[in-house]
């Protein structure tokens, strides 16, 4: 299970540089009108009926075996919240960790959430168009890097010489039932083709949506359980249908640590987990803080570390710089795990306190060392601990954050569901496009 340890004196700092208790203090009474609200929203917010919905599993399960059927390649298309949240699952498997990559059975599955012309070109080239398959994702269906990349993949089919009758077999649909006398352009694309589709959850936005079956469709292509990630979730969800305390709810105690951070100059927010599984975790968690919390001139920049590494690569400006974050260190039981220490080699570097160690006990006390030391200089830190990563610890953090997300939204006084400025962009840039600018 997750484990919250907001020790005060941690938290509070040394001096200049860490947070008040009377802030934090503030911070919790503020966040029991919020948490209170969320528990009222229990019946209506569909965000919160997800973990305990079982109906839409087999269907998942199902498009999944399909897809699974002769491919060798399987593409899943889509930006920000249709991807991040795919990616962090699939982590739990080995994609995206360096090394390991390589190794995974087929069918290998990639994550195209970057509208890169020259990438996206040399993979189609690159691959086995015959046994290579598609996801197109997009909550609204009008998402123009999904619509342009389903396009080009077509394209690409049809030029490999697949027959016209062939092309719905390489592709899955993911997007909301279209709307009576309005355009969905996804649907228009590939219906036509004779491609099946999974409804997208109509009342979970894309940076929400990693446990619907627009993150689960990935996770389960790839043989995680499913249902062990919403029964994790319901573990964070638990406290707040029981109506417990803000101090009693994980959630909300993590929100009431951001909120007095917020309040007292901690504008960048920075998560750090020690474990390979959970370094995309942090591109996932890193849109959904932005996109839900940024608005009226309010909110903090997330960044994303990883640890031990950038102990190495960060750790010099987050001791010596500017004492304005708030530091969220994850760490996992990696204790006697890994390749063990040989002795006499220890002994030859000059390290005998190695000896019989293994690389796991060094990451622990690396995890360990790393939250002392920001408390001790004056840093505002808490440290989050699971004893492994799976599915059920992994749903569990995921629900974690974004109940943390909104229930800091909620005390801010900013809706977390919504993305203005994300919307104007995007109406921006495709009128760039048919002017012809760029």
């Amino acid at each position: 299970m997750l484990q919250q340890s907001l020790d005060l004196a941690l938290v509070s700092g040394v001096g200049e540089g860490g947070i008040p208790d009377a802030a934090f203090d503030k911070a919790v009474a503020d966040l029991a009108p919020a948490l209170a609200r969320l528990k009222g929203e229990a019946e209506t917010l569909p965000l919160l009926g997800l973990p305990a919905d079982t109906a839409d599993l087999p269907p998942v399960r199902e498009a999944a075996e399909r897809l699974r059927q002769s491919a060798s390649n399987v593409l899943v298309l889509g930006t920000g919240g249709s991807s991040l949240g795919g990616q962090t699952l699939a982590q739990l498997t080995g994609y995206g960790t360096a090394g390991l990559s390589a190794f995974l059975p087929e069918p290998r599955v990639h994550f195209i959430d970057n509208l890169d012309p020259l990438t996206f070109e040399a993979l189609l080239k690159a691959l086995p168009l015959k046994t290579t398959k598609f996801i197109s994702i997009s909550k609204s269906g009008g998402t123009g890097e999904t619509l342009l990349q389903t396009i080009a993949a077509i394209t690409a089919l049809r030029g490999a010489g697949i027959a016209e009758d062939r092309l719905g077999w390489h592709f899955q649909g993911l997007s909301e039932p279209a709307r009576p006398g309005k355009l969905h352009a996804l649907r228009a694309l590939l219906e036509p083709l004779g491609v099946p589709f999974l409804e997208h959850h109509t009342g979970v936005g894309g940076r929400y949506s990693v446990l619907t079956n627009c993150g689960l469709l990935p996770a389960a292509l790839l043989g995680l359980d499913i249902a062990g990630l919403r029964q994790g979730a319901a573990r964070a969800l638990g406290p707040v249908l029981a109506g417990k305390s803000v101090k009693e709810t994980p959630a909300a105690l993590g929100a009431a640590l951001n909120l007095a951070a917020m309040r007292t100059g901690k504008n960048i927010a920075v998560l750090m987990p020690y474990a390979d599984k959970l370094a995309l975790l942090t591109r996932w968690w890193m849109q959904l803080w932005a996109e839900s919390l940024g608005k009226d001139g309010k909110g903090t920049q997330p960044v994303g570390a990883l640890g031990p590494v950038d102990q190495h690569s960060q750790q010099q400006l987050y001791l010596a710089g500017p004492k304005d974050k708030l530091f969220t260190v994850l760490t996992v039981a990696n204790k006697g795990k890994g390749p063990a220490i040989d002795a006499a080699l220890a002994k030859q570097i000059g390290e005998q306190d190695f000896a019989g160690k293994t690389i796991g006990d060094l990451v622990a006390a690396q995890g360990l060392a790393m939250v002392d030391t920001f408390a001790k200089n004056g840093r505002a830190v808490r440290k989050l601990h699971v004893d492994e990563v799976n599915e059920a610890t992994h749903g569990e953090i995921l629900m974690h954050f974004m109940l943390e997300t909104v229930l800091t939204g909620y005390a801010m006084g900013v809706d977390p569901f919504d993305q203005p400025a994300v919307e104007e962009a995007k109406l921006l840039a495709k009128r760039y496009l048919a002017e012809g600018r760029g």
